[in-house]
């Protein structure tokens, strides 16, 4: 028996337990044994590396992503992609949508992992649809939840969707670590009876649950399963590697991975987890197992980045507030599954429910822009009070709301002119326009300061 493993210490690991602050400098010297492991893939990109790069690293997202395909030649590498929101936090242009999607596979995707965080599969046609023309496999998510509306037959019926729509295999992402493994098992075989695609099964260590959830996935007959490294694993990451390794093997699955070759990747992030702790960037609350997240569903990467703000605020002790306002916070818009970017609109909204002590008092941008429909349409039904109030008149929308939007790509040339240097410069514009022409303009003065002390050292 076959069975596949991601490794996600490149990307969701290190976005789950230290909020995507893992450096290439700092991997850089693990890449060729990452390569020669015996994994399926290596998710390296997508997600929150892109504007991590950008913001807080220094670093150029697709020069990173080039650096790890020249040294892993033998791995395919995966990325996390957000449908029409791309790697932000709002939907964008369908000619930007392909042109990101080309770009990445050039720069070096194999595996693209596209979702929609209200499962609205309108979102991510687009993305889809190029991702095959760019010969990319492209792995059609669902993103799993629960609640009154979310059921067996719901999961069954997008899983029927996904594979109708040319993906090449689908994923069950759990990203809250709530699906329990009698769940699981009961998903995998409705799926494996329903489709002929592979199953991927992605989950986090959260609730205590991931382990076991991954085992009884096996047994029902997944395909894939993403684990990460042990020292950047548990917690709000995913279940070790090496442990699913050994289980797995013992049952009698061949993984193809080296357990010397997996004990010396963990020997070369050993010292990188212990300066994050050292340092406060690890904290250990991310890496304790909390049941409660079985109710408000936070994941990873929302909860790391939550104690972060709050931390920020002086107000961490208001956490158990915000994380009981969550699911209430999610009722009133309908249900939308945690992941990025409702996760953060929900989480957000909710924090500034109990910091300012009044509920919807202050509303973001983005949750006028959730409720006015330009994410997709909820998958349950709306506080319609709620929805008058914030929208004050205007009608929702009811179509994709893409198809409202003007192309992006020739607007974003004009507007970023010499400072980008390529196509792949311009994305990073469209994708976060600030945060990128601030990158621009240093990556600038730092190549105007190289040749001054160039020059200087030619005429001394």
């Amino acid at each position: 028996m076959k069975l596949n493993i991601t490794e996600t210490v490149l990307r969701d690991a290190n976005q789950s337990l230290i909020a995507t602050r893992l450096s290439f400098d700092q991997f850089e010297n693990a890449l060729e044994l990452l390569d020669k492991a015996g994994y399926y893939s290596l998710e390296c990109w997508g997600g929150a590396t892109f504007d991590s790069c950008l913001r807080f690293l220094g670093e150029d997202p697709w020069e990173r992503l080039r650096k790890i395909r020249k040294i892993c030649k033998n791995t395919k590498l995966q990325m996390l992609l957000r449908g029409q929101n791309l790697l932000g936090y709002k939907h964008y242009p369908d000619d930007v949508v392909r042109a990101f999607v080309r770009k990445s596979v050039e720069n070096g995707i194999d595996i693209i992992r596209v979702f929609d965080a209200l499962n609205d599969l309108r979102n991510i046609e687009v993305a889809v649809d190029e991702a095959l023309k760019a010969g990319a496999h492209v792995s059609g998510t669902l993103c799993y939840t629960t609640s009154p509306i979310h059921n067996l037959d719901m999961f069954v019926e997008l899983g029927k969707k996904l594979e109708a729509m040319g993906c090449h295999s689908i994923c069950v992402k759990d990203m809250a670590g709530i699906m329990t493994p009698k769940a699981a098992f009961e998903l995998v075989s409705a799926l494996k009876k329903n489709v002929s695609l592979p199953i991927v099964v992605h989950t986090h260590s959260t609730t205590g649950l991931g382990a076991m959830t991954l085992l009884k996935a096996v047994e029902a007959g997944a395909d894939v399963i993403d684990c990460a490294i042990s020292c950047f694993s548990g917690g709000t990451s995913q279940p070790p590697t090496e442990s699913m390794y050994y289980t797995f093997s013992e049952m009698g699955y061949e993984t193809g991975l080296n357990p010397e070759v997996l004990k010396q990747i963990n020997d070369y992030f050993k010292p990188i987890q212990k300066e994050a702790l050292a340092s406060g960037l690890l904290n250990p609350i991310v890496m304790n197992t909390d049941t409660d997240a079985l109710t408000y569903q936070v994941p990873g990467g929302m909860l790391s980045n939550l104690v972060s703000q709050l931390k920020a605020q002086n107000a961490l002790d208001r956490l158990p507030e915000v994380l009981a306002e969550v699911p209430r916070v999610r009722e009133d818009l309908g249900y939308p599954p945690l992941v990025t970017p409702s996760s953060q609109m929900v989480g957000v909204q909710a924090a500034t429910n109990v910091l300012v002590g009044e509920r919807y008092k202050n509303v973001s941008k983005e949750i006028k822009a959730y409720l006015h429909g330009e994410y997709g349409t909820a998958p349950g039904k709306v506080n319609e009070e709620l929805r008058a109030r914030v929208l004050e008149g205007v009608e929702p929308v009811t179509c994709r709301f893409a198809d409202l939007l003007e192309p992006g790509l020739e607007k974003a040339k004009a507007e970023i002119g010499d400072l980008a240097k390529s196509e792949e410069d311009v994305l990073s514009y469209v994708a976060f326009p600030q945060v990128a022409e601030k990158f621009f303009n240093a990556r600038e003065e730092k190549l105007r300061n190289t040749a001054k002390y160039s020059i200087s050292a030619i005429e001394e």
